[in-house]
């Protein structure tokens, strides 16, 4: 039995893939849909917020908890449920893969201009920026990630924590005395509350990123983590994520709620919009933190993103073609991502700068196959390939079938009120 006690001279070791989920969380989800949130239905959905990111958590909690318990990924784990569970993982996959990146790259490329002050189009600042991270990450070196990520956070953090903090003490601006907020319940506002939820504060296929992420960490430090210190790790970073969610959501009440202003359908008018409109309640002098953490946010996403793909399609195929481990593996990473980061690309190019229409896509996607993920990963954690030691405990057991009926009743919902609206 594992000892239930850390001490920091060995959880150093075990620390980083928690922050590393922070980085692939704090993006879209909190930059856009957090701020949106506050923006459109003030501090109302703080309820929400908090309540998507409690139901979801045992589902990714248990891709870490499986890779300490087994010292395998969960794709391998999919594969012991049968070809069934691979085949739905791929097409969750593939059916989301191409819009996740676009749109995280899109919207960090719309905040290289105002930070940079060089002038070109969202398209062009979005092929530099996969270009760099492409050749950051060509060796597929999971320490070059680790560094990258703690940097970019260190930024966030600090930046975000200030603004929020200006936001609250400046008290915001006087809403219209005609505004109106829109009502939830509408069409247009179940769909928003789906497309909110869908990323918050992730979405549940990252249980695989985070098992991988684990191993990768492992093999790095040469340290085995113990159970309590890989669930730590995850906390530390779920909290952060679920912390950032609500500050965001904060920025956008204080600064956006009742302005009469809504937001633009282009990532390049939506990045000029929402520094305009920071700047114009906080002060001129807010203008450089609120760009950076901006950008820290979708660069640090985007950045775990175009590294993280790759490694899972690596991974489908070794579980599916046994062939292709070891040395092989190695030399597909970055052919996979240089294909799949082209491919990303091009889709971006085809949609053009739909920054909207690709962010509620993208993520009502992910709500939607939510609990088909969350249904696998808790099949897995509670089945005979788990040592009892390592499964989750009755209070947990009772949260995921909590999250169960919740992301599958508001899937259901959602397709119903759609199915009506025909």
């Amino acid at each position: 039995m594992q000892s239930d006690s850390i001490t920091w001279r060995t959880f150093r070791y075990a620390f980083g893939p928690g922050l590393v989920m922070a980085a692939a969380a704090i993006g879209v989800s909190h930059l856009v849909q957090s701020t949106r949130a506050g923006a459109e239905y003030g501090f109302s959905l703080i309820g929400i917020v908090l309540l998507v990111n409690l139901f979801k958590y045992p589902f990714l909690e248990f891709g870490p908890r499986y890779a300490v318990a087994t010292g395998e990924h969960l794709i391998a784990g999919y594969r012991k449920l049968g070809r069934w569970a691979i085949g739905l993982f791929i097409l969750f996959t593939f059916g989301t893969v191409f819009a996740i990146q676009a749109v995280v790259t899109l919207v960090t490329a719309s905040l290289a201009t105002p930070l940079t002050g060089i002038e070109l189009s969202v398209q062009t600042w979005s092929v530099i920026i996969v270009i760099l991270c492409t050749a950051l990450l060509i060796r597929g070196n999971y320490a070059v990630l680790d560094r990258v990520v703690k940097l970019f956070l260190s930024v966030l953090a600090i930046s975000t924590l200030f603004a929020v903090t200006a936001a609250l003490v400046g008290g915001g601006h006087s809403p219209d005395p005609s505004f109106q907020e829109p009502e939830i319940w509408s069409l247009a506002g179940i769909t928003f509350l789906i497309a909110l939820m869908g990323w918050m504060p992730i979405p549940l296929d990252v249980a695989v990123w985070h098992s991988i992420w684990t191993l990768e960490r492992s093999k790095q430090t040469s340290h085995q983590p113990s159970l309590k210190e890989s669930l730590t790790d995850f906390q530390i970073g779920y909290a952060g994520a679920a912390i950032f969610a609500v500050l965001f959501l904060i920025l956008g009440a204080q600064v956006m709620y009742g302005s009469g202003e809504s937001f633009a359908a282009t990532a390049g008018a939506f990045s000029q919009q929402l520094i305009q409109l920071f700047t114009q309640s906080l002060g001129e002098w807010a203008f450089f933190i609120i760009v950076i953490s901006a950008f820290s946010t979708m660069f640090s996403t985007t950045f775990t993103v175009i590294d993280t793909y790759p490694r899972v399609v690596n991974h489908l195929l070794a579980e599916l073609f046994p062939s292709h481990k070891g040395q092989r593996f190695q030399r597909t990473y970055p052919l996979l991502l240089v294909l799949l980061s082209a491919t990303s690309l091009g889709f971006l190019l085809l949609m053009g700068d739909r920054f909207r229409l690709l962010i509620d896509l993208a993520t009502t996607l992910s709500f939607l196959v939510a609990p088909g993920l969350a249904w696998m990963n808790y099949k897995l954690i509670t089945g005979p390939h788990v040592d009892a030691a390592f499964q989750p405990g009755k209070k947990m057991r009772i949260l995921s079938v909590a999250g169960l009926v919740f992301l599958t009743l508001f899937a259901l919902f959602y397709l119903g009120v759609q199915l009506a609206s025909l």
